[in-house]
């Protein structure tokens, strides 16, 4: 060997490495998700020990969701260790509406705990993480774990509750939110599509779809992070602050953040904004694991 060129170390474990594997169909509907998982692409999966999991939806309007936006951010999570799916599921604007995405999300949960064993995820530590529509999901994903008013018969023997719940501008009272006049001009084709054509049973459907009015006093809910940008022009923070409110109403584990100047995506995510979602993560894991201990 040549004294003057450096050694360095190895890699053994295999630490830090993770694949990516996209369009999984979930559904017999066609929806799919991406994997973003901790392992090297040549290792014997069941090897593997299991990894707790993030599923991530993006936020569209309650459209499609466009699998890839987070990606560059939600594939370090997996470099630590840490599974991450990102899900698509039906759009209000392709004449499904409301709830038709939160069935897929939850179909999807119950699709990744029937198939734990063939991607090394562990059934039982896995957090919600959304955006925007996809902060309102998981936002109802928390307050209506295994609730037979959205279950399908998709992976019936499975549950579809979550651990803990990290939303980042969220819509969470949407009678408020629309009549919001200069967020959405074109209000009533959008409502249409979003609730059917019957308005008599809009408002119902505005209650069913928001956090605010699901959280329940006699019932124990997992952990919730909130955060939203004072400057939001698309959804007004006051949304967060009625969910903040409501579960401390009755509290629940519930941290919020104001982001300062922040619109809507974009200048949002700041690193410190994304070190605070990280380290939340990552203490709600922890916290799991000792309590399976």
């Amino acid at each position: 060997m040549i004294p003057e060129i450096t050694h360095l170390p190895m890699n053994p474990s295999l630490q830090g490495q993770a694949e990516l594997i996209q369009h999984i169909p979930y559904s017999a509907n066609g929806q799919e998700l991406t994997l973003i998982l901790p392992w090297a692409p040549r290792d014997d999966r069941s090897q593997v020990e299991a990894a707790p999991l993030i599923l991530f939806v993006q936020g569209s309007a309650w459209t499609t969701p466009n699998l890839n936006y987070e990606i560059p951010m939600l594939s370090h999570f997996a470099e630590e260790g840490i599974a991450v799916a990102t899900v698509s599921h039906r759009s209000t604007q392709e004449g499904f509406p409301f709830p038709a995405f939160l069935q897929d999300v939850k179909t999807a949960i119950r699709f990744l705990r029937a198939h734990a064993k063939d991607y090394a995820i562990d059934p039982d530590r896995i957090i919600a993480f959304g955006t925007s529509s996809g902060g309102n999901t998981v936002c109802l994903l928390g307050l209506t774990g295994n609730d037979p008013r959205f279950r399908t018969e998709e992976y019936e023997a499975q549950e579809d509750a979550v651990n803990a719940v990290a939303a980042c501008f969220p819509p969470t009272d949407l009678p408020v939110l629309f009549h919001y006049p200069d967020t959405f001009p074109q209000m009533e084709p959008f409502l249409t599509a979003c609730l059917g054509p019957e308005k008599e049973k809009w408002e119902a459907m505005l209650r069913l779809c928001s956090p605010v009015h699901q959280v329940q006093a006699q019932k124990s809910y997992p952990p919730f992070l909130l955060l939203h940008g004072t400057a939001d022009p698309v959804v007004p923070f006051q949304q967060t602050e009625a969910l903040y409110s409501r579960m401390k109403e009755i509290n629940s584990d519930v941290t919020a953040y104001y982001v300062d100047g922040a619109e809507h995506e974009g200048n949002f995510w700041s690193p410190e904004v994304r070190q605070v979602i990280h380290d939340w993560i990552v203490k709600q894991f922890s916290a799991i694991s000792r309590q399976q201990k």
